[in-house]
């Protein structure tokens, strides 16, 4: 299979070397010059990296170098069968690329959008023959998430959706195929993980330290969400929450914080600028001291945290099964395999018990009296009937 793949940013490099490694050949395309330098300079050095740790051995290190061409000319990718898309996050640049692309590939190639959360009806709008488009949304850094959207616009064909799941699935990823709707499944059920941890902060009950050691210590989860935002940048991790906010015609689950906000626009962007919610040197590790605070933290605060947001988490993706957003499986493929949680939502849903979680989200509500905190109708109705989700 040829595959081009348009912008060759981390994520359009790591989706070549995806491709590549299973056997396609790859053209990555950038009007950068000198970011295909850099792309080729970076999977060398990754590739080098492989052959040290003996997962891979120089003759597979040119396999894969020899199926990536780098092409300065979307002309180039004219002998394509399959197209992914992974630009910058603007849907006005994204329908002028792909008209433009539409001209020069053949009638069956399939134009994909690696995008997280803009609408995929509405990009497949700016081609001429919108059957051929789908959402194919991998997760940073592509080579090691197992996960990858695959995301159908009310215009795609069924033969598109079928050959783009098979070509994935082929690459040896997980595929879950979500509704096209803001935020897909993973930026959608995941923002309760960072903005209901904003808001404990922001009511004074914890600092960024105690919520990321409740959700670690009891939760399992590998990063905090103060980590996490540090991590991807508080500047992006706002943008998409913003999106979504926006595309749910500002539904207060949504809601950003001003806190993140704030440090967004003050340039704490985390580990890429040095300081964040926490503080990071020179090679991207926090800086230590940031935990001291963390020996006197009682076991009830700890337990009230994270049962929050927890519950907040399930109940978001109780609502995307009764919204009908994806299946029970894939929803929960989707947060263990695309942002690697402990354990799939749905199913710490059953584990907890569905009458804990409504009690929990109901006490919420009571509590604030915000339709932020409004029970999925789904929870309710599984209460009542007894029923688990697996």
């Amino acid at each position: 299979m040829n595959v081009g793949i348009i912008g060759s940013g981390t994520m359009g490099s790591g989706i070549a070397q995806v491709a590549a490694t299973s056997g396609c050949k790859v053209k990555l395309y950038d009007t950068n010059q000198a970011a295909l330098d850099k792309a080729k300079a970076a999977l060398e050095k990754i590739l080098n990296r492989l052959i040290e740790k003996g997962r891979i051995d120089e003759a597979e290190k040119k396999r894969i170098q020899n199926n990536i061409q780098y092409v300065d000319s979307l002309k180039n990718l004219s002998d394509a069968n399959l197209t992914i898309e992974a630009i910058v996050e603007n849907i006005e640049i994204k329908k002028k690329v792909f008209s433009e692309l539409e001209s020069y590939v053949s009638e069956d190639c399939i134009i994909a959008s690696n995008t997280s959360s803009l609408s995929i009806a509405s990009i497949a709008a700016s081609l001429k023959n919108p059957k051929r488009c789908v959402g194919i949304h991998f997760f940073n850094p592509a080579p090691l998430m197992k996960l990858v959207e695959v995301i159908p616009a009310i215009q795609t064909s069924y033969e598109t959706l079928e050959k783009a799941i098979d070509t994935i699935a082929s690459w040896k990823k997980t595929v879950a195929v979500a509704k096209d709707t803001p935020g897909f499944i993973v930026n959608r059920v995941a923002r309760p993980f960072y903005g209901e941890a904003l808001r404990i902060y922001e009511e004074g009950l914890a600092d960024f330290a105690t919520i990321d050691h409740s959700l670690k210590t009891l939760g399992g989860f590998r990063m905090g969400p103060f980590e996490l935002m540090d991590f991807i940048g508080n500047d992006v991790n706002y943008t998409v929450t913003e999106t979504v906010f926006t595309a749910f015609y500002f539904d207060p689950r949504y809601k950003p914080a001003f806190t993140q906000k704030r440090f967004a626009e003050a340039g704490y962007l985390g580990r890429k600028s040095g300081i964040g919610y926490y503080e990071y040197d020179e090679n991207g590790n926090k800086v230590e001291g940031d935990d001291v605070a963390l020996r006197s933290v009682e076991g009830s605060l700890a337990q009230q945290i994270f049962d929050r947001v927890l519950v907040m988490l399930i109940n978001e993706a109780a609502d995307a099964l009764f919204l009908n957003i994806a299946s029970a499986e894939d929803i929960d493929n989707a947060m263990t395999k695309g942002v690697n949680y402990p354990k799939g939502l749905l199913a710490w849903a059953d584990e907890k018990g569905i009458d804990w979680c409504v009690k929990k989200i109901d006490e919420l509500y009571n509590e604030y009296h915000e339709d932020r905190y409004r029970c999925s109708p789904l929870l309710r109705k599984m209460n009542r009937e007894n029923k688990t989700f697996f």
